[in-house]
């Protein structure tokens, strides 16, 4: 009965639990080629999940999350950075959860400075510490589309993940997200960035095991600040986030 339940517990599972380290839309920034990029990611959690979901989870709540990221200018429309991110637990325990490789391909996009629509690709490889996602080596694929005018931004990303090497390999997970902002003065904009997880991009899970999360945000030239309200069934209540660009 007990293996009964277990597997029971497996299959209705929406998703693995993916460490929060990087909260972010993707719009149309890209690296120039031979430019290098630098941000600091940084994120808490005062109101969230405390119960793990599996054996041997760091749980979010009361949990910090600072995450450097290196990008690199390849060629006309493409880049590729390196996501390192730090974790300080509830207990005050320090972990660095493992790297992150990725490879942006934007064909479209507006000119420097300019209005139009953009879109492209994002590619991610993770290996990450069984202790903040359960399956430790995924790989995300995220289309971005979009557009920006001289007062307006949308993006949407279309998030795909899969486990390439875990009990669920090969099973699609769908984590779309989207951000809307307008400027309010020069080089200040105000808006919303929605972030969800659904579950298996085939069969979508119950209600009350997806996460909805919405945030409001502040960008500046150098700054994206976001306070973000988890919308029930699965998400973590309050969270904070910070995206400083150098």
């Amino acid at each position: 009965m007990r293996r009964f339940a277990l597997a029971l517990l497996f299959v209705a599972a929406p998703a693995w639990c993916a460490l929060p380290d990087e909260i972010q839309v993707y719009t149309d920034d890209l690296e120039a080629p031979g430019e290098r990029g630098i941000e600091l990611h940084v994120n808490t959690t005062p109101s969230g999940r405390s119960r793990p979901d599996y054996p041997g989870e760091v749980t979010p709540r009361h949990g910090l999350r600072v995450t450097p990221e290196i990008s690199w200018g390849l060629a006309p429309h493409w880049d590729w950075g390196v996501y390192l991110p730090f974790v300080r637990s509830a207990e005050g325990s320090d972990f660095f959860a493992g790297p992150r490789l990725r490879l942006k391909w934007l064909p479209l996009r507006p000119p420097e400075g300019g209005s139009g629509a953009f879109a492209g690709i994002n590619w991610e490889l993770s290996f990450v510490q069984q202790r903040f996602e359960e399956a430790r080596r995924t790989v995300e694929i995220r289309p971005i589309v979009g557009y920006r005018s001289e007062a307006w931004l949308f993006s949407f990303n279309p998030i795909i993940d899969t486990d390439v090497a875990g009990e669920q390999k090969g099973v699609l997970m769908f984590a779309p997200a989207a951000k809307i902002s307008r400027s309010i003065s020069h080089g200040i904009a105000l808006g919303a960035e929605y972030y969800a997880d659904m579950g298996r991009l085939s069969h979508f899970a119950p209600h009350a095991e997806q996460s909805h999360v919405l945030y409001a945000v502040l960008d500046t030239e150098r700054i994206n600040f976001g306070i973000g309200r988890g919308l029930g069934g699965a998400a973590d209540r309050w969270t904070l986030k910070a995206i400083f660009s150098f």
